[in-house]
């Protein structure tokens, strides 16, 4: 298993929902921002449909998901931008439209690695996952041709590395050990999903709290065990691109 990309420039992680991004390659965000990558997310849908309340005001919804993911973002130590393509949460295609606005973005913003989910994954219950890990693929392909969306007006950008979470088989890994802590705290800033994704029921419970960020550390000793490494988050690398 391959394991620690050299820093790059920037990096553009293309996300299905606000918080997908953290969960999946926090760590490794935390790690490259703080040794002078630019870190930019690409969040495809609006996250109106992340909550279990059957009440719950959609729209106000959005806006809280959008303020959490650039608090996250910055918790991160990102400073570069975050961009929302506003699908609709759960209804997102990897149709041309939504593949040419992926491909903008990366022509735009020329990062040298982009990460994404892996569509692959075997019985995958999201469909936005699989979606917005097609569009993260496709929209490399398009961005790196001339002859796909000259309408852009923008000059074609290759970026060099592809890495896909989420992946089965996953053949590089990126050392997260010391930086567990800054992904959970990305994490925690996306509080509007305390209950359906982290697990915590009452955001003043300090034990609960503790909790979710041990669950956090386990995860990425349990990623680290199959690389050699003490804690790691894992992907499948794509090079020639």
């Amino acid at each position: 298993m391959r394991s620690n990309l050299p820093i790059s420039k920037s990096v553009l992680v293309i996300a299905a929902h606000p918080d997908d991004a953290e969960f999946q390659c926090g760590s490794t965000l935390a790690k490259w921002a703080a040794a002078g990558t630019i870190v930019h997310h690409l969040v495809c849908t609006d996250g109106s449909k992340g909550t279990w309340d059957p009440d719950a005001d959609q729209l106000r919804l959005v806006e809280t998901r959008k303020s959490e993911q650039r608090a996250a973002a910055a918790r991160l130590g990102a400073t570069g931008q975050v961009v929302f393509l506003d699908q609709i949460d759960g209804e997102l295609t990897s149709d041309l439209i939504t593949r040419s606005a992926v491909a903008k973005v990366i022509r735009e913003l020329k990062p040298q690695v982009v990460l994404g989910h892996d569509p692959w994954k075997r019985y995958r219950l999201h469909p936005d996952h699989r979606h917005a890990g097609l569009l993260a693929i496709e929209g490399v392909v398009a961005a790196r041709d001339p002859f796909f969306f000259p309408e852009h007006g923008l000059q074609p950008h290759r970026p060099e590395i592809l890495l896909l979470f989420e992946a089965d088989e996953p053949d590089h890994a990126e050392d997260a050990d010391g930086w567990g802590a800054a992904k959970a705290a990305a994490l925690l800033e996306h509080k509007s999903q305390f209950l359906t994704t982290h697990k915590i029921d009452d955001p003043q419970d300090e034990t609960q709290i503790k909790a979710f960020k041990k669950r956090v550390e386990e995860d990425l000793a349990a990623a680290g065990e199959s690389s050699g490494m003490k804690s790691a988050e894992l992907f499948k690398a794509i090079f020639d691109l």
